[in-house]
């Protein structure tokens, strides 16, 4: 809308001549056209390394502020990057920081190569998306298939919800890798997975598992699921890959699963 293009173009003569700016990346509902009258302005200020250093060792990496914002409830959202945080991104960040590309617009650029980049970050090979359905797969039937059924066992109230909790999370993210969609993040989950193909009565399930996680909904969920996506990979290949995405990521250098 008028008024939020007035606020950024503002911002961008407000940032444009600085000592190191290199970039102003429009991103969130701005970028993509979906804003509403009251919608602040999401974006990225890519500048070079040396300030990009010096912005994040003073703990520097987002802030507010006011650039001819003149409408109510608005304002200019700013996160910090610099060519090696977008290089990296490109090559291992997590679902929230690429889908937080998705749709971006350059609204200021002196910074060679970046509209590729962003194509990047954005992207992800097929046998990417393969992998990710197995680990989500591995996950969902870790924490259905044994974690769900110790906590029911012990009576561990605490254990039988962070099952419950895990195990929906993965089934859902399982779905949404399925059709190469990404996860902005945990509170867009459980409208997200009504937007991608599922199997008939897999939604039901996975509401159910959600409201009262137990051995019953957590069966159920597992064996729609399993049913759908899990030709092929066994007890013995969830368990390794299991490993492999969570208690083993901090030597391969990676994050655990539930947080790509």
């Amino acid at each position: 809308m008028e008024q939020q293009e007035r606020a950024l173009n503002a911002y961008v003569d407000s940032v444009k001549d600085q000592p190191g700016a290199l970039a102003v990346v429009a991103i969130g509902s701005v970028a993509q056209g979906r804003e509403r009258a009251d919608s602040d302005v999401d974006v990225y200020l890519v500048v070079d390394e040396e300030r990009f250093a010096a912005e994040t060792a003073a703990g520097r990496f987002a802030w507010i502020e006011r650039y001819g914002v003149d409408y109510p409830g608005s304002y200019i959202d700013i996160k910090l990057a610099s060519p090696s945080y977008l290089e990296t991104a490109a090559e291992r960040a997590d679902d929230p920081t690429r889908a937080s590309f998705q749709g971006a617009r350059i609204a200021w650029s002196v910074l060679p190569g970046l509209e590729a980049t962003l194509e990047r970050i954005t992207n992800l090979p097929d046998g990417v998306w393969e992998e990710r359905v197995r680990s989500h797969l591995s996950q969902a039937r870790l924490y259905g298939g044994y974690f769900l059924r110790q906590a029911v066992e012990r009576g561990d109230e605490f254990l039988r919800r962070h099952a419950g909790l895990h195990l929906t999370l993965a089934a859902a993210r399982a779905a949404l890798a399925a059709s190469h969609v990404m996860m902005p993040g945990p509170k867009y989950i459980s409208g997200l997975v009504r937007t991608v193909p599922t199997p008939e009565g897999f939604l039901d399930a996975w509401d159910r598992a959600v409201a009262e996680p137990d051995l019953e909904t957590g069966d159920a969920l597992l064996e729609l699921l399993f049913e759908w996506l899990g030709a092929g990979l066994t007890q013995e290949n969830t368990l390794s890959v299991f490993i492999r995405d969570n208690e083993l990521a901090w030597l391969r250098g990676t994050i655990p699963a539930e947080f790509w």
